[in-house]
């Protein structure tokens, strides 16, 4: 495989801002990988033509949301990942064979596991989406058994709910306005876009016992992390969450796997930060 060229894309909209193309070229670049790695822009309404057209020289995608949910339908296979969280940011092409995976919810254990978080017991999360779902399934593998999700508008985190009593985490609901008044957790993960106004500040309190994960990372830092790095609290950077999940598409693409390491893999991550740093 290495001598063959073959194609992969990251697909969203809009998706020029993309930092995947860096992340996924340098890989293959350190890999000796004559791999092609584009952003395309995408929408649900042409995803499937643009799937279905695919010839062999493809080798997989990478997706962003609402694609994440999109692609389902079209796909063969899913991994117990994606399955469980009802979203595919990876898609292998092999064979004729469509398979789907979930790397985001590795990219956020092995994140927050690099920057000292190895275990989390109680939780808040912010938003309601695919994104959240991935974060509590990634609090469920540290730990958690109690997840607070706040949410903008009510009932929207029905779904979680849902998620959580088949991990069997407690998750409760509640407005973004308890943000002010929960004044503990281990950990505070946010799924909001970046420059979103919450309209309200963290608690003294959550800063000072809680790390917070803001997955957003353009533009950085934000509103969020600001107020929660003023306060002196721990904060770990959206660009690992990115970064990690990048390095198991990685494996993905090129081993089939998302648990078998690459060759070299400590100077493959390396080259990948260094092209996002």
């Amino acid at each position: 495989m290495g001598s063959e060229r073959r194609r992969l894309a990251v697909l969203g909209s809009p998706i020029a801002h993309s930092k995947s193309p860096a992340l996924h070229r340098a890989a293959y670049e350190r890999l000796g990988l004559a791999w092609d790695y584009s952003a395309v822009e995408m929408d649900g309404r042409r995803l499937g033509e643009f799937v279905g057209a695919l010839d062999a020289s493809w080798r997989g995608l990478s997706l962003t949301m609402p694609l994440k949910q999109d692609v389902l339908p079209m796909l063969d296979a899913l991994d117990e990942v994606a399955a469980i969280t009802g979203a595919a940011n990876t898609v292998l092409l092999d064979g004729g064979e469509r398979r789907g995976y979930n790397t985001d919810v590795g990219g956020i254990v092995r994140t927050l596991r690099e920057a000292g978080i190895g275990e989390v017991t109680q939780g808040v999360l912010l938003g309601g989406g695919a994104t959240a779902a991935s974060a509590l399934v990634a609090m469920s593998q540290l730990g958690a058994t109690d997840v607070r999700v706040l949410v903008r508008r009510q009932g929207a985190a029905a779904p979680l709910v849902e998620l959580g009593s088949r991990l069997s985490v407690q998750v409760g609901e509640g407005g973004l306005a308890e943000l002010a008044t929960i004044d503990r957790a281990d950990l505070v993960v946010s799924t909001v876009p970046g420059g979103t106004d919450l309209g309200v500040a963290a608690s003294d309190g959550l800063i000072a016992s809680a790390a917070l994960l803001d997955v957003a990372y353009d533009p950085w830092p934000t509103r969020l992390a600001a107020d929660w790095l003023a306060g002196g609290g721990t904060v770990v950077h959206g660009l690992g969450m990115l970064l990690h999940q990048a390095l198991l598409q990685v494996r993905i693409f090129v081993n089939g796997d998302p648990n078998a390491p690459l060759a070299d893999e400590a100077a493959v991550l390396a080259v990948m930060k260094n092209a996002v740093s």
